[in-house]
């Protein structure tokens, strides 16, 4: 987030919870710009207006710009005012949404910080669906295939594992099925509804790349058939042959791409599907 080359200016987060909205929100926009030269300072847990103050008169002193999530209205109102007083570049996240929401449900927002965090049954399905998850990786327990709410389908290295506990983290129960060379996939994938079933590729050359260095991390030498470009070719070819024979199957292209933007396609065509969480349940983006 920060370069080297050039002095950094500061850029400070207050929240009266964790600062993780905020914080996120500054990362995505950030990323926006080649050389950003920032350096973010979260302040959480700031509840009172002498807390309030002496990180205020602290960002006048070094310049800084204020970023704040702060969900209480005296809070909020109490930084607008610190802000005009000490002439700081300052930004309400949470403000403009928490008015226009009031507005549209027709109720106060409550103003209770640490809301988000707190232990619900959101939390424990949550719990539940990343305990499923460790379970059902890499097709561990063919088994528990049925109950799943996503199936990820594909060969090794196309990022199943990392994108199965990014989604259990959004409440679903995420189970895998690697795609051996001539080897037929467990029988309880047929048995799974279709629509549920995802089908990972990816780049052949992007794929020798990182499993070339993933053998290189553990130390085993790169002329086994697994970082082969032949081999893994085949391994492409043979998953598009039984992803083309499953036409209900949506084939994502990981190549490049996030977790995050892959789970966002796959959460969309869940929704188009009609097999999203009702609405305001965990499962939603």
């Amino acid at each position: 987030m920060a370069s080297t080359e050039k002095a950094n200016k500061p850029l400070f987060i207050i929240s009266d919870g964790t600062g993780d909205t905020a914080t996120k929100v500054v990362e995505a926009c950030l990323v926006q710009f080649e050389e950003p030269n920032v350096q973010v300072h979260v302040f959480p847990l700031v509840t009172d207006h002498e807390q309030l103050r002496r990180i205020m008169s602290s960002a006048k002193e070094q310049n800084a710009m204020v970023v704040c999530t702060l969900v209480r209205t005296n809070q909020r109102t109490e930084a607008d005012k610190l802000a005009k007083q000490f002439r700081i570049q300052y930004v309400d996240v949470v403000g403009n949404m928490l008015a226009a929401l009031s507005t549209f449900l027709r109720q106060r927002p409550q103003g209770t910080p640490g809301l988000l965090h707190m232990t619900s049954d959101a939390y424990f399905r949550r719990v539940e669906a990343l305990e499923f998850t460790v379970k059902a990786d890499d097709g561990k327990e063919p088994r528990m295939l049925l109950e799943a709410d996503i199936v990820l389908v594909g060969v090794s290295r196309t990022s199943k594992t990392p994108l199965s506990v990014f989604l259990s983290h959004k409440g679903f129960k995420v189970a895998n099925v690697p795609l051996v060379l001539e080897r037929d996939p467990p029988k309880d994938l047929w048995q799974v509804d279709p629509r549920r079933v995802f089908g990972l590729t990816i780049d052949p050359a992007s794929l020798q790349t990182i499993r070339k260095e993933r053998l290189q991390s553990m130390r085993m030498s790169d002329r086994t058939n697994y970082g082969q470009l032949d081999y893994i070719l085949a391994e492409l070819d043979f998953a598009q042959d039984l992803f083309g024979r499953n036409r209900d199957w949506p084939v994502i292209d990981v190549t490049g791409k996030a977790v995050e933007e892959t789970a966002a396609t796959i959460l969309k065509v869940l929704d188009e599907r009609g097999l999203i969480y009702a609405s305001g349940e965990t499962g939603q983006l």
